[in-house]
């Protein structure tokens, strides 16, 4: 049986895990102020002295957040995200059992 899937990528257990334990918030400090964000913003303003800060790189190197990126991109296909939330079902359906 053939599979419409692109060629193997090797994945190492390594970005999995960091993946799977990747926080849900940034904190930095600046100005004496934290400052709590997205860990997918590239940038945060400062509520102390107004500048804005710049959160990640644009660089030709990449992050785990372009993994994100990557997969929030593919989710905003027709039908996708739907495709999404019933994996997560389907793993919390897992974690319970």
């Amino acid at each position: 049986m053939a599979t419409q899937t692109p060629s193997r990528v090797d994945v190492h257990s390594d970005l999995i895990e960091a993946l799977r334990t990747f926080p849900r918030e940034r904190a930095i400090e600046h100005c004496g102020a934290k400052i709590v964000s997205s860990p997918f913003d590239f940038y945060a303003t400062c509520p102390h002295c107004g500048m804005r800060i710049k959160l990640r790189a644009f660089s030709a190197v990449n992050e785990v957040e372009d993994i994100f990126d990557a997969v929030f991109e593919w989710m905003n296909q027709p039908g996708a995200a739907e495709l999404a939330r019933r994996r997560q079902q389907a793993i919390e359906a897992d974690r319970e059992e």
